[in-house]
């Protein structure tokens, strides 16, 4: 078994909250299983209910140094949608997926191209915070299908120990689905009513001696239609997990997928201070030609060498590459009461982002004077290189927000230079998880940094170099009381470092680098496993940073400091053999406390709501076999519009509805699916943040029918 060696946070102070859902049950293969003491007793057990069906929770957590543990030895809040859940949502994006999270929201992007999220106010950067598999940090510019995906996970707050540079907003993590003992062959078909069209495969086996190897592969391809004028497009899938017990000490995991997207990309509207009236849920001021093109593959090789029962090395190398060329618009009001502006049309072709990363870990447990320590010590390495157009050329043109004309096609401008950027991230972290009694757990955990960035702007015949590094230690400190077996109490304290926000094309100062920042956060919670598999979570959080803000001169710069505190309270599983749940619920004050900007002291940071919460929930009727029918709230409360305040986007509540059939056509299982999202068709302003604006997409209606052959 992987020894897990928890790095938490230093002793805390109450102050918001954190919420949780567990993750869903596929454990990775294991090596060798390590001879475990008394104390171990709650893991053996967590594994042998891991085998129960498919279920709204889940009994493990597979990100950082809490891979492999239950969730309520885990003193942070955690999230988990399990495949169950993406299922009967027919979830087909990250936002989709967690909008089952507490805290979570659209940002600057309405989804049309791919999800922007902050997770508790705070953005999700998205060359960091998404990883595959625990581990590889994937590039979030295009969709990450999620028909190769087991569930997806959230780990909320500072994630610095195990990850390096990351925003204290949370860490999503993507868990590729593997081969099973029982072969599966699935075939996934789905129609929208607005024209869109899928088709997915889904084949595993395992094979060779003793059936040491598994494969699972997944390929998909689509047409992609939303329902907004002028938008159509296409997407493919195509991934492998391959893994192998090489011997009873040593297995390898391998994972590949490649993945595209090539649609046409609707503006985003620039926030001018005042919040204007809805456009339609349809209504796109730009062109079918304004196309968004990007692929992403990531690749990522895994090896677990147990060097004997209490001792487990692991090495991990893996890269991600996404290039994406894109011609994005603004839409700009200046006339309210006819919808008249302007339309901002940028090129920004010849994309190029990879991020390469390597780890090395020893995990182990020991025992000192009665005490059990888990102990993990690892050095990591994560290379990002990018390559984008120096200034994205762009073109003004009259346009009408709420009427919107047909605008030709416009040629490619010549590019007027590049930024070239290489960032690296060495770490060496330690943490350790030292078992006092059946009861105390305390975690402590350092890791020490060393940070440079160097990017060179080429302008014509001018060269701009700019580079910065640091080196910095951050501790990390927890403390976890398990009252009973489902039941546990925790606090925890953590400082981070994270890259903050950069100047884009559209900044007066683009192509400054802006320094990164230091993060704290305290958290206090209780988990709780109720009735058949309920996972109860709730959690008080206070997280301070320092963030970014736009000037007056359009200036994107760094701001004092910023505090979030906050309540998160969730529930996830099954409330008996017919009713599944999955629910949570935040309640967050945050709040402006320095900025160099005047006016925005004592302020809401912009797209930060107050509160939010979902309830989903799916009832399998007794008397009809195979037939369940499920429904969903998801409300998300007011944000301010920037962190002026000068006026607000307002709250908003979507619902949805769903049914699935289980039944067998000539003795082959299938499954009849339906799923109305946004089904009041309600227009609503889905996203801020950055200076822009997004409308959510009208009411859609998937049909969808699986076959197990």
């Amino acid at each position: 078994m992987r020894t897990p060696a928890a790095f938490l946070p230093r002793l805390p102070a109450p102050s918001l909250v954190a919420l949780a859902c567990c993750a869903a049950a596929l454990g990775l293969p294991g090596l060798a299983q390590a001879q475990q003491p008394p104390a171990e007793k709650t893991l053996e057990e967590v594994t042998v209910s891991g085998r129960r069906g498919p279920s709204y929770t889940s009994r493990t957590v597979q990100v950082g140094t809490f891979r492999d543990q239950d969730p309520l030895d885990v003193p942070l809040t955690n999230n988990a949608v399990t495949r169950e859940v993406l299922d009967a949502q027919g979830a087909r994006s990250l936002y989709e997926a967690l909008r089952n999270t507490a805290g979570v929201t659209r940002s600057q992007l309405n989804g049309s191209v791919y999800d922007n999220i902050s997770i508790r106010g705070i953005l999700v950067e998205n060359r960091g915070n998404h990883r595959l598999n625990g581990s590889l940090p994937i590039i979030n510019l295009v969709d990450v299908p999620l028909e190769n995906k087991e569930r997806v996970e959230v780990l909320k707050g500072a994630s610095s120990l195990y990850y390096g540079f990351l925003p204290p907003s949370g860490l999503v993590n993507y868990v590729t689905k593997r081969a099973t003992a029982t072969p599966v062959t699935r075939l996934n078909t789905s129609v929208n009513n607005h024209g869109g069209v899928d088709v997915h495969a889904d084949i595993g086996r395992r094979f060779g001696p003793e059936q040491s190897m598994g494969l699972r592969v997944n390929a998909a391809a689509g047409r992609v239609e939303t329902g907004v004028q002028r938008v159509e497009g296409e997407r493919s899938l195509a991934s492998a997990a391959w893994d192998w017990k090489v011997s009873p000490t040593v297995n390898l995991k391998l994972d590949v997928e490649h993945y595209r997207k090539n649609v046409s990309e609707p503006p985003a509207w620039t926030a001018t201070g005042r919040v204007p009236r809805l456009p339609g849920n349809t209504t796109n001021a730009g062109g079918e030609w304004q196309r968004y093109d990007a692929a992403a593959t990531n690749v990522l090789l895994h090896a677990d060498i147990a060097l004997n029962d209490a001792w487990l090395l692991t090495l991990e190398a893996g890269r991600a590459r996404t290039e994406r060329d894109r011609r994005l618009s603004e839409f700009k009001l200046l006339d309210p009461a006819t919808g008249a502006g302007t339309l901002t049309q940028y090129f920004a072709e010849d994309q190029v982002f990879r991020n390469s990363n390597q780890r090395v870990e020893l995990g182990g447990r020991f025992a000192t004077s009665g005490l059990t320590h888990e102990l993990t010590v690892g050095v990591t390495r994560n290379h990002r290189d990018d390559g984008l157009p120096a200034y994205g050329p762009s073109v003004v043109r009259n346009q009408n927000g709420y009427a919107p004309a047909s605008l030709s096609s416009l040629p490619l401008p010549a590019q007027t230079g590049r930024i070239d950027t290489r960032i690296t991230d060495l770490g060496a972290y330690v943490a350790d998880r030292l078992i006092l009694n059946e009861r105390w757990q305390l975690l402590a955990g350092l890791r020490y940094t060393d940070y440079r960035y160097d990017s060179l702007l080429r302008a014509g015949a001018a060269r701009t170099p700019n580079r910065y590094d640091t080196r910095q230690t951050t501790p990390n400190y927890s403390l976890l009381y398990k009252a009973s077996e489902n039941l546990s109490f925790y606090a925890s304290y953590l400082k981070g470092l994270e890259e903050t926000a950069q100047p884009q094309a559209r900044h007066a100062n683009y192509g400054q680098y802006l320094e990164p920042a230091v993060s704290r956060q305290k958290e206090i919670g209780l988990k709780a496993r109720l009735a058949r598999e309920l996972l109860l979570q709730a959690a008080l959080f206070d997280i301070e940073r320092q963030g970014t803000t736009l000037t007056p001169a359009n200036e994107q710069v760094l701001t004092g400091r910023t505090r979030y505190r906050g309540l998160e309270l969730s529930a996830s599983g099954e409330l008996n053999a017919n009713w599944s749940m999955i629910a949570s619920a935040q309640l967050m004050r945050a709040e402006i406390e320095r900025s160099r900007v005047v006016g925005e002291t004592g302020k809401t940071p912009e797209n930060t709501p107050k509160h939010t919460f979902s309830l989903f929930g799916e009832y399998k009727l007794p008397g009809v076999p195979g037939l369940a029918v499920n429904g969903g709230i998801f409300h998300v409360g007011k944000r301010a519009l920037n962190n002026r305040n000068s006026d607000q986007l307002g709250s908003y509540t979507t619902l949805s509805f769903g049914s699935r059939y289980k039944t067998r056509w000539n003795q082959v299982p299938v499954t009849l699916q339906a799923n109305l999202d946004n089904a009041a068709d309600r227009a609503y302003w889905s996203t801020g943040g950055n200076g822009l604006m997004g409308v959510g997409l009208p009411r859609t209606l998937r049909l969808a029918a699986s076959f197990d052959f």
